[in-house]
């Protein structure tokens, strides 16, 4: 062994840390996770999303006349905590403010009984306006503001119900969008047909939200005047027809189409943890039921409503952070895939195969298998269901990233079951097969859901009407794929490599599309290619490890904010944080690059940085407990904390670095 790597003197003449310090590190943290598990052996922490999601909870209340006052009078106050600087509200702590979440806050402010004169009041009102006004905001928040009298349905893009009567092989079929755009869309045609609408008192409107005056504002959509034969101006005519025969009543599918998509929410309700068990589909989905007769007792309505506010946190007494009672909402559960995370890397770093924690939490993870074929059977036919889901319920949408995850975890535990284990997961295996895209990469939900004409669609603004293949995805795929034998002499595998290779961008980066960003998708390609057995002198390789290196921190760790999305200029450029650095140091162990100052810096930034309960902080500084934002939901739309990212992916890179370390002394 290398003089110095026990004692924690410099070895190559670098700052390394004793591997009795990374082991300590290891075992703190590997205590805190198992800490974390529930009895019935799953983990799942909490995910943490921005003020959206209050505002739009006290808007359906108010539109719906329920809910719970005390409920809404601390999502208000969880709103006020997240009021910038400049009085506007942003998709991710310290990003800039967005007009359509100043509109929804200030409004839902409003609808709490704040006043205008009030300053934090006028601070909004003149973020929105610097911003452009309530007519620069999105469809959805449009369509809620119809809905309350504070926008007109004429001036919004039609989302009509008919869409849900376009047969599969017809090329504008609702298969063809996202399912997450499938799932608010379907019920939020609904609630365009049905136009719902409830006079609040002129104090609570939002006239003063409009450039000169809502009187004098211009809400018609905007034509392309540069290029006037274009897919825009085309969709745009077209949603001008629809609007007409809205005014003159011609609407012969209308009645049809509205049962359709009402059978098609109610299908979806079932085996699952409301529709698409994500909230702005649960939410329209409440609101549609209503407005299609539903009483506030049915059944239906009932029960999607237990399962949109089971979203919420309660905190009457507040935090230590913001010692302020708050009620905040979570956009969705992550138990399956906090649990494949959690007990891939206990796996990695010791914990038996065998130990009871882990045989809970693999038979918890068998539980959820799905069995019964969703809307991905749409376009794969005659395949077996299989594979899982994020969330608790959710059958018809099981996701590729999710069941990579979980194969990867079965992996590191032995079950009683063995045989039946080994079942599940070859039906795994083959249904991820039979979702690879045609470019051999892999999406999330669906596969080539690529049409990009989508996009020029004018209620398609929320930029998440596509789920394409994606390099993480993929890369994640590739590592699985390693565990269970596969290789480049397969044709899939290889098709998968290339698709990879080609998505390379030219400073050596990957772009990540499920997490903040670059930094992300290079991690798991390399990880994946380094499975796959890619020689790590590669020059796509040798590349991407040098960009890492290139992005560290003076401080020592990594960091990129939510921003690159919008300026790739800015890639891997943010204060370090402990997930980030996690996976630079993931990415870079699995480059071959274990002697390089860089890997050992940032082994010593995650070590010096762990608490003593073995966990580490990854808060925003200044920002009253907001977590900083390492996850993706919809690049420059809308951003997650995951708080449990900053426990599991640190201790896998501890993890494998002391691991690379032995192999090394084991060699030498």
């Amino acid at each position: 062994m290398p003089a110095g790597t026990q004692t924690g003197q410099p070895r190559f003449g670098r700052m390394d840390i004793a591997l009795e310090q990374v082991q300590d590190g290891i075992a703190r943290s590997t205590e805190w996770l198992l800490s974390l598990q529930h009895p019935d052996g799953y983990w799942c922490g909490e995910l943490e999303a921005d003020s959206m999601l209050e505002a739009d909870y006290i808007f359906m209340h108010t539109l719906l006349g329920t809910g719970d006052r005390g409920k809404l009078e601390r999502a208000r106050n969880e709103i006020l905590r997240h009021q910038n600087d400049d009085g506007g509200w942003s998709l991710y702590p310290g990003g800039p403010s967005n007009v359509s979440y100043g509109v929804k806050c200030y409004l839902a402010l409003k609808l709490m009984g704040h006043s205008a004169d009030e300053p934090l009041m006028q601070r909004a009102r003149e973020c929105v306006l610097k911003l452009g006004g309530v007519v620069e905001c999105n469809t959805f928040t449009k369509i809620y503001l119809c809905a309350l009298g504070q926008y007109d349905y004429d001036a919004v893009p039609a989302v009509p119900p008919e869409i849900v009567l376009f047969p599969n092989w017809f090329y504008f079929n609702i298969y063809e969008i996202s399912s997450w755009s499938r799932g608010i869309l379907v019920p939020l045609s609904v609630i365009y047909a049905k136009k719902p609408f409830k006079k609040i008192p002129a104090e609570h409107g939002i006239d003063e939200l409009f450039v000169g005056g809502r009187r004098n504002a211009d809400l018609r959509l905007r034509w392309d005047k540069k290029k006037i034969v274009s897919w825009r101006n085309f969709f745009l005519l077209t949603d001008r027809i629809a609007h007409w025969a809205e005014r003159v009543h011609i609407r012969p599918l209308r009645k049809r189409a509205l049962k359709k998509a009402e059978q098609w929410m109610l299908e979806r309700f079932e085996r699952t943890d409301g529709l698409g068990a994500i909230y702005p589909a649960m939410l329209n989905a409440i609101v549609a039921l209503r407005y299609l007769g539903y009483s506030a007792d049915d059944p239906q309505v009932i029960r999607a409503m237990d399962e949109f506010e089971k979203l919420g946190i309660d905190c009457p007494d507040g935090t230590p952070e913001y010692p302020i009672p708050t009620f905040r909402m979570q956009p969705c559960f992550s138990p399956v895939w906090d649990t494949a995370q959690v007990l891939s890397t206990l796996g990695a770093a010791g914990v038996p195969k065998d130990d009871p924690s882990m045989v809970r939490a693999a038979e918890w993870l068998l539980s959820k298998e799905v069995r019964h074929k969703g809307d991905w059977a749409q376009k794969v036919k005659n395949v077996e269901p299989g594979g899982w889901y994020f969330e608790f319920n959710n059958e018809f949408y099981p996701d590729v990233d999710d069941t990579g995850e979980v194969l990867l975890a079965l992996r590191a535990v032995q079950t009683p079951k063995e045989r039946y284990q080994h079942d599940v997961e070859q039906r795994a295996i083959e249904w991820v097969f039979a979702m690879q895209c045609r470019n051999g990469g892999w999406a999330a939900f669906d596969k080539d859901n690529t049409k990009t004409i989508f996009q020029y669609i004018p209620f398609a603004d929320h930029n998440a009407m596509l789920d394409p293949p994606t390099v993480d995805i993929t890369g994640r795929i590739l590592e699985m794929l390693a565990a269970y034998g596969y290789t480049r002499r397969d044709p899939r595998v290889e098709a998968a490599v290339q698709f990879i290779l080609r998505e390379q961008e030219p400073d050596g980066s990957w772009f990540g599309r499920w997490g903040v960003n670059y930094l992300y998708g290079t991690f798991l390609v390399l990880r994946g290619l380094e499975a796959q057995g890619m020689w790590n002198h590669e020059p796509a390789i040798q590349q991407a490890a040098e960009w890492i290196r290139m992005v560290q921190n003076s401080d020592g760790g990594w960091g990129e904010t939510c921003g690159s999305y919008d300026d790739p200029g800015t890639r891997g450029i943010g204060p370090s944080t402990p997930s980030q650095t996690a996976w630079a140091v993931l990415g870079l162990l699995a480059a071959g690059d274990t002697r390089s100052d860089s890997v050992a810096k940032g082994i010593r930034w995650l070590v010096d940085r762990q608490t003593g309960d073995g966990t580490w902080d990854e808060s925003a500084e200044g920002r009253n407990g907001e977590a900083i934002y390492t996850g993706t939901g919809f690049p420059r739309v809308f951003y997650l904390a995951y708080h449990l990212y900053r426990d599991y992916f640190p201790l896998l890179a501890l993890t494998t670095y002391k691991q690379a370390m032995e192999r090394e002394a084991a060699a030498a």
